[in-house]
């Protein structure tokens, strides 16, 4: 008897100096290495919008309105940072219903500095994501480039984050149906791309063509910096990717590696296409076939191996390609800098193949799996198709509401005379280049 209550003095005694420890262990707690590598995927990101695509765009522009561009991708940087902390977070990822997050994080309201998400502080996830929610709406401006005034850009940009971005990233990450469904979208392929592509041709439409277009040339006035911005997008994109998942961990260096040979494949493939083609290869053609590899591989890149990142980059510029040339020669839409064609054509490929390419049983080919509960391609190729033509589907209705709604307030289109003069005097009353 003295024995067993001995014992018992002996294990209460061990609980009450092991609790704690226990205790803490199931904490979240932070983690150095995966806290500096977001970090700097955000600083990444973050540099694609400033200066990567804004040269990028800048570049592809004529010399009139080189300037309107710079303006826009600045302008857009400086709204979208506010409207995220304002409400576009909260909307996002706060906890709500299946397709809308609620108003607790309003204004990042319970965040500090000891405040976690998994192993991250929750305000390095806030700032990562805020930099992709200022380079999806920066995206659109291709579509609408030269001939949209000043005015609408800002007032569109920033009802569509709100309206359009936030919802839809909420239904992938924030814990809305279509991530509960099992979409596989790694790192914004519906969110950024499919949205920013829709919104874009929706916007390119409704708008009609620049003066001139198609027969009168519009080629790009500075090729150099286009290929400067091109060069940042693609080491940018390496955060975009890499950083998505949120670890610095063998899936962030897959991700990054699948990344890689998509945009390589994607270039080679646009360029050999023009090649045989034309019987030139351009660097246009180039430096818009890796941008194509880039935006296609970016839902799957968590999901896929090395060797279907190839097949991908070489469909992504294949068919992205042919679908520049469909836009622009058969349907004769000015979507000006291609946006639809690259980005939402590459996105809704990359998600479709991203439900291929995750299976385990493809051999050399084989990726990371399916989502929990889905067994086969047919079951996790289903769940994709539902969220490309939701996704496309919401963004174009609603798009489309938007800019009716801004063309009531303040009119979208510059007039003929502004436009033959170009947006840089016209809007800003200011040159890209000294012409003296």
């Amino acid at each position: 008897m003295k024995t067993r209550l001995l014992s018992q003095r002996l294990i209460m005694a061990l609980c009450f100096f092991l609790l704690p420890g226990l205790l803490l262990a199931d904490e979240a707690t932070l983690n150095a290495a995966d806290t500096a590598w977001i970090l700097t995927s955000t600083a990444l990101v973050l540099f694609m919008t400033l200066p990567g695509l804004a040269l990028f765009y800048g570049g592809l522009v004529r010399t009139k309105n080189v300037l309107s561009v710079l303006m826009q991708c600045f302008v857009i940087a400086g709204l979208m940072t506010m409207l995220w902390l304002i409400a576009g977070y909260s909307l996002a990822f706060a906890d709500g219903n299946a397709f809308i997050g609620g108003l607790s994080k309003v204004m990042f309201a319970g965040i500090g500095e000891d405040t976690l998400s998994g192993g991250i502080p929750e305000s390095l996830f806030a700032l990562f994501q805020m930099t992709f929610a200022i380079i999806t709406p920066a995206l659109i401006v291709g579509g609408f480039a030269e001939r949209m005034k000043f005015s609408a850009v800002v007032i569109f940009s920033s009802l569509w984050l709100l309206a359009v971005y936030a919802p839809v990233t909420h239904w992938v990450w924030g814990g809305g149906w279509l991530g509960s469904m099992g979409l596989l979208d790694f790192a914004g392929g519906t969110v950024v791309h499919i949205t920013a592509g829709v919104a874009a041709l929706v916007a390119a439409i409704m708008l009609g063509p620049r003066r001139g277009f198609p027969t009168t040339p519009m080629m790009p006035h500075n090729m150099t910096l286009t290929v400067i911005g091109a060069g940042m997008l693609w080491v940018g994109w390496f955060g975009f990717n890499g950083g998505s998942a949120l670890a610095a961990n063998g899936d962030a260096a897959m991700a990054m590696l699948v990344t890689h040979i998509s945009a390589a494949a994607g270039a080679m493939t646009w360029m050999f296409i023009e090649w045989i083609k034309f019987k030139k290869p351009t660097v246009l053609g180039t430096v818009t076939g890796m941008v194509a590899g880039l935006g296609t591989i970016t839902p799957a890149s968590g999901f896929v191996g090395p060797a279907a990142a190839l097949i991908i980059g070489i469909l992504a510029g294949f068919i992205c390609f042919n679908a520049t040339m469909y836009i622009k020669r058969v349907l004769k839409i000015d979507d000006s800098l291609d946006v639809f064609p690259v980005h939402g054509v590459g996105g809704m490929l990359g998600t479709f193949l991203a439900g291929i390419f995750a299976s385990t049983q493809l051999g050399l080919f084989s990726g990371q799996g399916f989502a929990d509960g889905i067994t086969s391609i047919p079951e996790q190729l289903k769940v994709q198709l539902i969220g490309i033509v939701s996704v496309l589907v919401y963004t174009a209705v609603i798009s489309w509401v938007l800019l009716k709604i801004v063309d009531m307030m303040v009119g979208l289109r510059i007039s003929p005379e502004d436009e033959t003069e170009g947006l840089d005097i016209a809007s800003h009353e200011e040159r890209g280049y000294d012409l003296h």
